[in-house]
């Protein structure tokens, strides 16, 4: 039986450190061959965070599964309820979104984005957000059986 859906929980917290290889102190320091994974001038050198880094996703694009839908404003590390406020201003002129860290599929470190697996659509129809009333249990909880609704809808 599938565990059920925690819209404020991050399905995979290690995307938030960028879910690279680990070294350990026998490591050698990676050659700079140009490939994808070392740190030299042609890999992902210093802005690719480690495990253990903390990210601070503002400004990271967003994108649903049909298409990008704005950039992150905030996000919340908070333990009982994580989650990203999205403007979604360039999409639906000046709106913002809460959405659940659980939405969150994957991050992408090097091009900035968080991917989303809802659409546009869904993400458009979701509860208004309230800069006033986002922090309190209610308004989180109206926002969490939305999502949890969606996944229930497919």
């Amino acid at each position: 039986m599938p565990s059920p859906f925690d819209p404020w929980a991050w399905r995979d917290p290690s995307a938030l450190a960028g879910g690279y290889a680990g070294a350990s102190p026998d490591s050698p320091p990676p050659d700079d061959d140009g490939g994808p994974n070392d740190g030299g001038p042609n890999g992902r050198g210093p802005d690719a965070p480690g495990p253990g880094t903390p990210i601070e996703l503002a400004g990271y694009r967003v994108e649903a599964v049909d298409g990008r839908i704005g950039s992150v404003d905030e996000a919340s590390g908070d333990v009982d309820a994580r989650y990203l406020v999205v403007d979604i201003g360039p999409w639906i002129l000046g709106r913002k979104v809460l959405l659940p860290a659980g939405t969150v599929t994957r991050v992408d470190h090097l091009e900035r984005t968080v991917h989303i697996d809802r659409t546009r659509q869904q993400v458009k129809d979701s509860p208004a957000f309230d800069p006033q009333e986002y922090g309190r249990p209610e308004y989180r909880d109206r926002v969490g059986d939305y999502y949890a609704e969606s996944y229930r809808r497919g």
